[in-house]
């Protein structure tokens, strides 16, 4: 075994270091510019390779979707600089555990309605524009945000956007861990216990783990509790967010099409439905009709800003086998 390892490391010393391609030295600098990247001299080399594989792999995945072999497309954004690895550390910080459950209350599909063929709430009124968690896993404090900020709007007319930091900051005593991820069910018990949340604008998002200081002079919300979506059943998702409103959800975002998807219906064979490692939002649901078939979808509000996706939004898979988790662990505040 030794002699091998020897030769390998000489031919290591002697065979040229991964050159990257010059033909695309305009793309990469402007793409730097566009998102104001900049590195230190000995990592650039590095991270334009890594820039440079994923491209390939969009250009692929684009090229194969024009031939009919996928239903959404790819494309390159602010995280084509980083490897999938680091993408899933970074991002990624829905904390999927059996013992998510702190009190919820099991959602009951209203016997009198029957919900819309195809809903969207953003065009009710119920939406805050997309925002971005940056370098924190906070995920789930997004998508608890989302769901409290579309119920205070049903019940009062009113959309505030609501604090995400005052979440990460002091929900730890409900068992979230702030920028190391957390749950969205712990989020809402974190306002039902302390008694309220604070306005986005009185409590900024920082995107850092700090200490606590909500003020409750600038309490804009109360909870009653908070309901979950019987696990596994789109049609319950459906049934909740065509009767309530906007619906928090969990998903698995750990792959490289998720990464950078642009556009379309997103639908992931490698998905899981139960390792789920990213909180989401899903405010409404359609359905897409093409020459070949009809294909449902569910409309997701993401948090990673919105030059990610489609404006920051993705159309992902319906009434597919619970493609991606999405229906795993839905549920929605009670004002």
């Amino acid at each position: 075994m030794l002699p091998l390892v020897v030769l390998m490391l000489s031919l290591s010393a002697v065979l040229p270091a991964p050159t990257v391609d010059f033909q695309l030295d305009e793309h990469w600098n402007l793409w730097k510019s566009w998102h104001n990247k900049k590195y230190h001299e000995r990592e650039e080399g590095w991270r334009r390779m890594v820039w440079e594989k994923n491209l390939k792999k969009i250009e692929l995945h684009n090229l194969e979707q024009s031939m009919g072999k996928h239903s959404y497309r790819l494309g390159m954004n602010h995280f084509g600089d980083m490897t999938h690895e680091e993408f899933r550390q970074i991002v990624n910080g829905y904390k999927h555990k059996a013992d998510r459950k702190v009190a919820g209350s099991l959602f009951l599909e209203p016997s009198f309605m029957v919900a819309p063929r195809s809903l969207d709430w953003r065009d009710k009124g119920y939406v805050t524009p997309v925002k971005d968690q940056g370098g924190c896993g906070s995920c789930w404090a997004f998508s608890a945000t989302g769901a409290m900020e579309g119920q205070l709007y049903r019940m009062t007319g009113r959309l505030v956007s609501l604090s995400e930091q005052n979440l990460v900051d002091c929900s730890r005593p409900e068992g979230n861990e702030g920028c190391s991820g957390g749950w969205m069910d712990r989020a809402f018990q974190y306002v039902l216990d302390n008694g309220g949340l604070d306005s986005e604008s009185s409590y900024p998002y920082m995107g850092v783990d700090m200490p606590c200081h909500y003020d409750p002079r600038y309490s804009v919300i109360s909870l009653a509790g908070y309901a979950d979506v019987l696990s596994g059943s789109e049609a319950s998702l459906m049934e909740a967010v065509g009767s309530v409103g906007p619906v928090s959800v969990a998903i698995d975002a750990g792959h490289t099409s998720f990464q950078f998807y642009q556009s379309g219906i997103y639908s992931e064979q490698d998905c899981s439905s139960l390792d789920l490692d990213h909180g989401v939002l899903v405010v409404g649901y359609g359905t897409a009709q093409s020459l070949l078939s009809d294909a449902n979808y569910w409309i997701v509000k993401n948090s990673w800003g919105s030059s990610w996706g489609d404006n920051g939004y993705i159309y992902m898979s319906k009434d597919n086998n619970n493609n991606c988790g999405i229906a795993t662990a839905a549920s929605y505040p009670l004002i």
